[in-house]
């Protein structure tokens, strides 16, 4: 497996020396948000993680290895190049042999992470089970990685396009524990507010460090999804932003948009309908799960 892996000297060195690690994902950038937002987001959100205390981690496929860690060149690379693919679990094998460039998904992410001994990761949302879910069987491998694979994920609640209700079921019925982060509502990533509830309430870092070293430490696998809201400021309302994505969705079934396209297209169309509001929530709440999981990874490692 190792001969897989190149590190950063930041990165190596962090993890040598035992020091906070935080792992991002790269999904983000080369799918998730327009060139030049998305190297910007990209360097803001590694500095946001320095400056609390942790080492940013930012994990990629190129030239046949998995990347723990991008110089700027590569950041710059995966925010303009248009060939980029979209890794999860599936795709590992194909895009190290082939040499093709790729972009790590939550699930892709998690799976590099725990190679890596990275033990925290700060995205934007999850994934989930889609809208209609029990027909299409779409349901996001963020979820069976999430189940399986010792990483905790900082995240803004799932993506508000996904049927929440049914997503928060699938995670219970793997064991994953759902913590909210000084909430106790499970949030909708542009939103606050989901009308669901989180399993658990924690208000500190090192609270939410503790509940991962205990987990651990009894040997029970898999992850955990820390729910962290956007921040009030950037909040985008409950209602107007479920009636922007139903049209969405329905213009996405219009066009037979199917699979590991749909969360780009229903994305890109929500930017429009809100007139760029959402891309601005969207890295607003990346920022703030970046902050969030460097003070949770700081307390980790001090364990």
């Amino acid at each position: 497996m190792k001969q897989y892996l190149t590190f950063t000297e930041e990165v190596q060195h962090a993890l040598a020396n035992n020091l906070p690690v935080v792992a991002l994902e790269t999904t983000i950038i080369s799918h998730g948000m327009p060139y030049p937002q998305n190297v910007q987001m990209a360097k803001e959100v590694e500095q946001i993680i320095r400056d609390n205390g942790a080492v940013p981690a930012t994990i990629g496929l190129m030239d046949g290895k998995i990347k723990i860690g991008l110089n700027e060149a590569e950041l710059e690379e995966f925010a303009t190049n248009k060939s980029v693919e979209k890794v999860s679990r599936r795709d590992f094998p194909y895009i190290l042999t082939s040499g093709k460039i790729g972009a790590t998904t939550v699930a892709a992410t998690m799976i590099a992470a725990q190679m890596a001994g990275i033990k925290i990761f700060a995205t934007g949302g999850i994934g989930g089970v889609h809208r209609e879910g029990e027909v299409t069987m779409d349901v996001s491998a963020d979820l069976t990685e999430l189940a399986q694979t010792n990483v905790a994920v900082i995240c803004a609640g799932a993506k508000s396009i996904l049927d929440i209700g049914r997503t928060l079921e699938y995670l219970e019925t793997h064991g994953v524990p759902v913590i909210g982060y000084k909430c106790s509502e499970f949030p909708s990533f542009y939103s606050r507010e989901s009308g669901f509830g989180v399993d658990f309430n924690l208000e500190s870092p090192e609270a939410v460090a503790s509940m991962l070293a205990a987990k651990w430490e009894l040997g029970l696998n898999g992850g955990a999804v820390i729910a962290n809201p956007v921040p009030q400021e950037h909040a985008l309302n409950f209602a107007e932003i479920e009636a922007v994505i139903l049209k969405a969705l329905a213009e996405a079934k219009e066009n037979n948009i199917t699979g590991k396209k749909v969360t780009p297209f229903i994305l890109d169309k929500v930017k429009q309908l809100t007139a760029g509001k959402s891309l601005q929530t969207n890295i607003a709440l990346v920022k703030h799960n970046a902050e969030v999981a460097a003070k949770i990874a700081a307390a980790l490692a001090s364990k």
